[in-house]
């Protein structure tokens, strides 16, 4: 099956990276650390700002504080941070100006995951740092998109998890999923326009530098 667009917005983790044992580590740390159920902590985490998580939990803690401690935890720890299929091969086959990630992490620990997994840095990228509003909110997909110069409904964004879907079926974007994290009814209720298993799944035909991408999906 072929998707035409103008540009790729990529999430990071659980799409470009496998940081699962390395998330789940800090935050049962910290979970352990305030009486919460580690498991739950860790689904409540993922895909959204870490912030955000310690809010809900802890509505009356040194928010700042809190998150600096998980932020440098989660730094620290690079142990089994890896590319996932067809990462590399994909990002080395857009060209560079196509693509870009909008993550829910820092940029500073966004710039250590993808340098630890061994993948390019994106020329540009969008991280809690440059959001008012993280995921679901459209707000870091609208703005990956603008910094590519596209409007975000000529963009594919790729997501594993339901928040950063919702976001990018808000922001205006058609949205593959990936089956890295969560199930597929999940992906579904969250707006997924596709879904495939990983980026192995996924080829570009760029060769000719056309405005538009053709992406090709390759069931396995």
């Amino acid at each position: 099956m072929k998707i035409q667009c103008r540009g790729v917005l990529f999430d990071l983790d659980g799409v470009l990276v496998d940081s699962t044992p390395a998330v789940a580590r800090v935050w049962t740390i910290w979970a352990n650390k305030h009486g919460f159920v580690p498991d739950q902590v860790v689904r409540q985490a993922h895909g959204r700002p870490s912030i955000a998580t310690i809010r809900d939990l802890l509505p009356h803690a040194d928010h700042q504080a809190e998150n600096s401690e998980v932020e440098r935890g989660e730094i620290e720890d690079t142990e089994g941070v890896i590319p996932l299929p067809g990462a590399l091969e994909i990002l080395q086959a857009l060209p560079q100006d196509r693509w870009t990630t909008a993550t829910s992490c820092t940029r500073r620990l966004a710039e250590v995951r993808i340098r630890a997994a061994g993948l390019p840095l994106p020329k540009h990228m969008i991280t809690s740092n440059d959001v008012q509003r993280g995921k679901p909110d459209p707000e870091p997909y609208l703005k990956a998109a603008q910094i590519l110069g596209f409007p975000s409904t000529d963009c594919i964004v790729v997501e594993d998890a339901p928040a950063g879907i919702r976001a990018g079926q808000a922001s205006g974007a058609r949205v593959l999923a990936l089956r890295t994290t969560a199930l597929d009814l999940e992906l579904t209720e969250s707006g997924a326009t596709w879904i495939i298993n990983d980026l192995a799944s996924l080829r570009v035909n760029s060769s000719d530098h056309r405005d538009a991408l053709d992406l090709f999906i390759e069931q396995r």
